[in-house]
């Protein structure tokens, strides 16, 4: 793993209390009326930094980040935020409901060495998604204007044997929390402020020689590189400069409060779809037969199928009719053919298959006349569902276009991730979902 570091963060409240009105949820799954909202309730709140622009997916008018930037420059100036005088890192525990179980998920804030993509001696920082220009202009705008990063990573690592757990359990277990959060949505927040030497110099070591792998923020991560990418270029940045390092949250593979949910999928804007032409289409690819006409035993259908067909198995969902079915590869390795190079855990992909066999060999070709098709990415069947009846669930069809088929996928494995992610190779867009979302505002991480 690339040196783990202690850092002077910026905060709000001096790092101590509620903050409940001050945080949001990450910039990337929040739209104008979030945005508005999260402003009413507390103009100081960090959304105004964070998203000067939305759709975050685009790049915005050059005064949409000047506005942020000099918003977060009044804040210091007031004392609204303010930096550490000394460098530490932070506990981070999120207290939450997953599949009605409840969770911890406990990680450590920490800045890392920002080093390129990819295995290096003592461990690197690896990616498993692909990533979209868009995303990466509007980030790159943001970190020029505030000279900061605003929001942390959410790193994974192996901790094999449970030792970064432990020290965190630890810390925890310890003292009551220097400052918490609930944005009212069911989870909490409660950080723990470390900055003892030696406590520090113990989770250093326990992450020594270990592999980072970005679950989320790939955007944001591209972002930190390409910042000190044109620092370096303009020979701006000496070997101690802040933009050296790189905010993350790391948590360990080994937290039992480690939740992976699905993303679904869903189609539209299709020209010659029905039900019966995408069966018809779907013949020597897959193999679909009916079962029960309740979208809410999807799961539990699906896990019987897989377990009586031992391959991947979907469950679909035809908007028109209401009609449910589930489906499976009629050969094995269906992708093998078309990706030899790739590794098997890749072609093993639910996503991998979906994309490449599902809409690129059934759905473009013969049911959309060789066009693209409209997605949308739901992460539970209630949001299926809600996209049918035309509700906003933050999960609307990209380009335009009804909804007319859902695929519905199981949970990616942890294992694919990491063997992925190790292997080289990139997953779909939205193939994992990691429940919760990190909450932005907790830290700043100054890189001017």
């Amino acid at each position: 793993m690339p040196v783990v570091h202690p850092f002077r963060a910026v905060q709000y409240n001096q790092g101590v209390g509620d903050v409940s009105g001050l945080i949001a949820p990450p910039y990337d799954v929040l739209d104008l009326n979030a945005k508005q909202t999260l402003l009413a309730g507390d103009p100081h709140n960090i959304v105004g930094i964070d998203l000067p622009h939305v759709p975050a997916k685009e790049l915005g008018p050059k005064e949409a980040y000047e506005e942020a930037g000099d918003a977060y420059r009044a804040m210091l100036d007031s004392g609204v935020l303010a930096q550490r005088e000394t460098p530490a890192i932070f506990a981070y525990r999120q207290t939450f409901a997953f599949e009605d179980e409840p969770y911890q998920r406990c990680g450590m804030a920490a800045t890392l060495e920002t080093v390129p993509f990819g295995p290096r001696d003592g461990g690197g920082i690896l990616a498993h998604e692909q990533t979209f220009g868009g995303p990466k202009e509007d980030r790159k705008a943001l970190i020029n204007a505030l000279q900061c990063q605003s929001s942390p990573i959410f790193g994974l690592h192996q901790d094999e044997h449970g030792t970064a757990v432990e020290l965190l359990h630890r810390v925890m277990d310890s003292r009551d929390p220097d400052m918490t959060a609930d944005m009212g949505d069911g989870i909490k927040h409660e950080i723990w402020t470390i900055d003892d030497d030696a406590t520090i110099t113990e989770y250093q070591n326990a992450l020594a020689g270990e592999d980072v792998f970005v679950a989320d923020g790939h955007h944001r991560y591209n972002t930190a590189l390409n910042y000190l990418a044109e620092l370096e270029s303009k020979d701006e940045v000496g070997a101690d400069h802040p933009a050296r390092r790189t905010m993350f949250v790391l948590v360990s593979m080994s937290d039992p409060g480690l939740a992976i949910g699905p993303t679904h999928r869903v189609l539209g804007g299709m020209e010659e779809y029905e039900i019966e032409k995408f069966i018809e289409a779907a013949q020597g690819l897959l193999n679909i037969e009916p079962i029960d006409n309740d979208p809410q035993t999807f799961l539990s259908q699906m896990d019987t199928l897989a377990e009586r067909e031992q391959t991947n198995v979907f469950g679909i969902y035809d908007y028109a009719t209401g009609l449910c079915f589930g489906a499976w590869p009629a050969v094995p390795d269906p992708l093998e053919m078309q990706f030899p190079k790739q590794s098997q855990a890749w072609r093993n992909l639910d996503v991998a298959i979906i994309q490449h066999m599902i809409v690129e060999e059934i759905c473009q070709p013969e049911l959309n006349n060789g066009e693209p098709i409209n997605w949308a990415f739901p992460h539970s069947i209630d949001e299926v569902l809600a996209i049918g009846k035309g509700e906003e669930t933050g999960s609307s069809i990209a380009g335009g276009g009804k909804p007319q088929l859902a695929i519905i996928v199981r949970p990616t494995p942890l294992e694919a991730v990491r063997d992925i992610s190790r292997a080289g190779e990139l997953m779909p867009q939205k193939s994992t979902f990691f429940y919760p979302k990190l909450a932005t505002g907790l830290w700043l991480n100054p890189v001017g």
